[in-house]
């Protein structure tokens, strides 16, 4: 279970966020602006709070009163960024390889074997990020994430930098991913037809508020 309770000030931009997480894909859902990116931001280690705490599976990684920041290695999240962020002159098995190693996982091919088949990439393997198309690097940049092994995916707007194309081509992937793995997801969007097919839960954030929960029928 994730559970967040933060305020963060942003400029002139205040945060102020209560939720929980369970099983499934989480939406937080909301215009650009919102602070959606913000909240996933404290969650990952990227942005500190500054107020509040946040569990992750009962684990502390951040207690403003207590003085717990977990830095973001430590707290096994796995983070897909809108645009990917693959390293450029690393081929796509070490842009792979990289989640795994920063994360401290020791190498295991029957996950390797897994994600590979899962996202069907196992082709690309020799390219470089350059030669990939827009889906293929999203692709890509997930079995980064799932290679950490992570107990907790987070997903930054992954579909918002695709044409209509390429994001018809990739969103299967993500529901076989909520389907197959259950690893627990955050997923940002503004997209209301993106939420209606991954999602399992709608946060609706409005302002740095969450303006209310429930599931796609918010929608």
């Amino acid at each position: 279970m994730l559970t967040v309770d933060i305020d963060k000030r942003l400029g002139d931009f205040s945060l102020d966020a209560k939720f929980e997480s369970t099983s499934g894909v989480t939406a937080l859902f909301g215009p650009s602006g919102s602070g959606k990116t913000s909240i996933i931001g404290t969650i990952a280690g990227l942005t500190k709070p500054d107020h509040g705490y946040i569990t992750i599976d009962g684990e502390v990684v951040f207690d403003s009163k207590a003085g717990i920041d977990e830095p973001v290695y430590r707290r096994r999240v796995g983070y897909v960024f809108q645009d990917g962020r693959l390293f450029p002159h690393l081929s796509v098995a070490h842009n792979l390889d990289y989640g795994r190693w920063i994360s401290g996982a020791a190498r295991d091919d029957e996950q390797v074997k897994r994600v590979m088949g899962l996202l069907e990439i196992a082709h690309l393997l020799k390219r470089r990020p350059g030669a990939l198309s827009g889906g293929e690097r999203q692709r890509v940049a997930l079995g980064r994430a799932l290679l950490m092994k992570p107990r907790l995916l987070l997903l930054d707007e992954p579909l918002a930098s695709l044409d209509a194309a390429r994001k018809r081509e990739i969103l299967p992937y993500f529901v076989r991913l909520r389907d197959e793995i259950k690893l627990p997801m955050v997923y940002v969007s503004h997209d209301a037809d993106e939420v209606k097919s991954l999602a399992t839960r709608v946060i609706m954030i409005e302002a740095g508020r969450v303006a209310a929960i429930g599931g796609v029928d918010l929608l």
